[in-house]
């Protein structure tokens, strides 16, 4: 059951709020892929949407 009210004097910033405001801001956008590549991250269990962001990242820095 909720509160009326909260006492949040005793409350302590998150630590982890400043990492968070530095962190690169991402844009969203549906993207399609073969069946074959998304079936590959889904077999091995890989967060797809990182590791492609990842992969991009390299082939950029390299060309």
């Amino acid at each position: 059951m909720m509160r009326d009210n909260y006492d949040f004097s005793q409350g302590v910033k998150n630590p982890y709020f400043d990492q968070l405001k530095k962190r690169s801001k991402k844009q969203s956008l549906t993207l399609f892929l073969d069946d074959e590549i998304v079936n590959w991250y889904k077999q091995n269990e890989i967060d797809h949407q990182t590791e492609i962001n990842k992969v991009l990242r390299e082939y950029i820095k390299n060309n």
